[in-house]
């Protein structure tokens, strides 16, 4: 099999959570260009139901689903409503996450809670429950996302629970993927560095960033979604099948410096 046919994801099947749209939708639409049957799993079925419907016009077949990924109850919901649909799950990629730009000496447990709950938990539960799924079959990829500010801290933002959920992840993907190495299921996470998803850049608060994170970045510029794509189609399916727990750093340079 040459190297393009390892790229093809023709007969697997994925979830994406917080695919709704960002990066999330972006990594949805480049599994179903490489042949993936998606399922769309967001907070915000209104919107998961639109990306889910355009993402279908690539000719494969996507659904959508409402699930709170920090709910065990609605994560398990979720599995068994994807394995319903497609007959199997072959990728998860657990992306759903926040961020919270408190100063540390002024977050308040709630804040420190719903960050870490969503970002951390909801990558765990998700993870684990798709492992359940891919070990009971004989194999599968999970792809978590993680972040730069898993191995930095950037600046100028107090951002201290996020980082930490983020490097939190980066370790968690390496333990599960050590304990299911011999059974077939790769675990692996991605890193984005800035990423002009449309929330970033219509957000108030963070425009005025903008131009410092492009200074600081050394390619002077923020990525865009679609370059977070070939990583994650890579790891999805069989050309990365001696990959495991391993964390890909897509950041323009940022963490070198």
């Amino acid at each position: 099999m040459g190297i393009i046919e390892k790229l093809r994801l023709d007969g697997k099947s994925a979830f994406v959570t917080g695919g709704a749209r960002g990066i999330g939708k972006s990594i949805a639409s480049a599994l179903a260009e490489a042949g993936a049957n998606v399922a769309i799993v967001d907070i915000d079925i209104d919107e998961a139901v639109k990306t889910a419907d355009e993402i279908s016009r690539l000719g494969v077949k996507t659904i959508a689903v409402n699930a709170d990924v920090t709910d065990p109850a609605q994560v398990n919901a979720m599995i068994d409503e994807v394995v319903t649909a497609f007959g199997k799950l072959d990728i998860a990629f657990c992306n759903a996450g926040i961020a919270l730009n408190v100063a540390a000496e002024e977050m308040t447990l709630e804040q420190w809670k719903r960050v870490i709950d969503i970002n951390l938990t909801g990558v765990f539960l998700t993870a684990q429950a798709a492992g359940k799924v891919m070990l009971a079959q004989g194999g599968g990829s999970i792809i978590n996302t993680a972040s730069m500010s898993g191995h930095i801290v950037n600046l100028p933002q107090p951002q201290s629970a996020y980082n930490a959920s983020k490097a939190a992840v980066i370790q968690l993907t390496k333990s599960m993927a050590i304990e299911w190495a011999r059974r077939n299921v790769r675990v692996n996470s991605i890193s984005p560095g800035y990423i002009a998803t449309d929330l970033v850049l219509n957000a108030p608060l963070l425009r005025p960033l903008i131009e410092q994170w492009n200074a600081l970045t050394p390619v002077r510029r923020m990525g865009r979604p679609d370059e977070l794509q070939a990583i994650a189609v890579y790891l999805a399916g069989d050309a990365s099948s001696f990959t495991t727990g391993s964390d890909f750093i897509v950041d323009g340079g940022y963490t070198c410096v």
